[in-house]
């Protein structure tokens, strides 16, 4: 199995991680725990051994099924959590970024506790505090690969300059940013930074949330209990919906003229950009883990390529919308 590394941190992985977000929720009802559990169990035989969640995804309920997936086979997976943002436990909405010490230390314990482990691997800030300076928050975050509970660190959406002032506090393994064919915007500051630092990109949402897979047409959108729905995803709305999905044609064309899925191609897009980049598509279905992880045999030629790089100036809509976006390489 091909294996990159997370910056220098020693831990290889596959490549092709898993994003278990949408197991338990955003992108429709939570998966039922059995099935959830068969899923990941079977991502572990296909090969994956890199699994990505947070304190917030299902406020503790997506760190529990994968405790209850991983308790008996802790040494086949590498799990990264994050901490950071504070949800209100009534409404579950969302009501701040807490980066403080005594949050983290909350955090991580109660992290450990669901994920039925005595350490995380990759432990990320999921969002950036912008009411402390990053220097406390990463000091902080180092207390625990002192303390064994955890072995790297990363940040998720930092900007070039907060990862340089992070990794003199302490090495910083990875960043995690939204990075696809569809959304190059880091390319301009955090990615450079990140190869300077020497960690890893962890791309998440490399399909686009689900655009570049090519299923969704005009007649066909994410169910209404989708957070794509609405105003929470302005690249689905109307209009920007319609306009996106011809883009999708071209991910397509290529995908027919290499003999893969367009998934295929959006993820080999991305893992081509470097060695130093891994991914975290989301599924909830086996076959579409198949298919992704197929990715790895796909190989893109120099003028495709330079097809699929021209797509992102046209893509129509932000990657969240304006209200969301203060923490967005901050």
């Amino acid at each position: 199995m091909q294996t990159r590394e997370i910056g220098h941190s020693g831990i290889f992985v596959n490549p092709i991680g898993l994003g278990c977000m949408g197991l338990s929720e955003f992108y429709g009802p939570a998966v039922d725990t059995r099935d959830g559990v068969a899923l990941l169990h079977a991502a572990i035989d296909a090969g994956v051994n890199h699994f990505d969640t947070a304190q917030l995804y299902g406020m503790g309920a997506n760190e529990r099924l994968l405790g209850e997936a991983f308790h008996d086979r802790r040494d086949k997976v590498v799990i990264a959590t994050k901490f950071g943002p504070v949800r209100d436990k009534h409404t579950k909405a969302f009501v701040d970024v807490d980066g403080s010490e005594e949050n983290m230390r909350s955090a991580i314990e109660e992290s450990l506790q669901f994920l039925k482990t005595d350490h995380v691997d990759l432990y990320y800030l999921h969002r950036v505090d912008l009411s402390r300076p990053i220097e406390e928050t990463v000091g902080a975050m180092a207390k625990l690969v002192e303390e064994g509970k955890v072995r790297a660190l990363g940040l998720s959406e930092a900007s070039a300059e907060t990862l340089r002032r992070a990794n003199a506090v302490h090495p910083i393994s990875a960043l995690q940013s939204e990075y696809s064919i569809f959304s190059r915007d880091i390319e301009d500051g955090p990615l450079p930074a990140v190869r300077e630092i020497g960690a890893s990109l962890v791309a998440y949402s490399p399909l686009g949330r689900g655009l570049l897979t090519g299923r969704y047409t005009q007649d066909h959108k994410p169910a209404e209990n989708d957070f794509r729905q609405g105003a929470h995803q302005p690249r689905f709305a109307e209009g920007a919906f319609e306009a996106n999905l011809a883009l999708v044609e071209e991910v397509k064309t290529v995908a027919g003229e290499v003999g893969a899925h367009p998934s295929q191609v959006a993820l080999a897009w991305v893992l081509a950009r470097g060695e130093d980049i891994l991914s975290i598509p989301g599924t909830t279905k086996l076959a579409n883990l198949e298919i992704n992880l197929g990715a790895g045999a796909v190989e893109l030629s120099e003028a495709q390529t330079e097809r699929l790089d021209r797509l992102a100036d046209d893509v129509k809509g932000g990657r969240y919308p304006e209200a969301r976006m203060s923490n967005i390489n901050a």
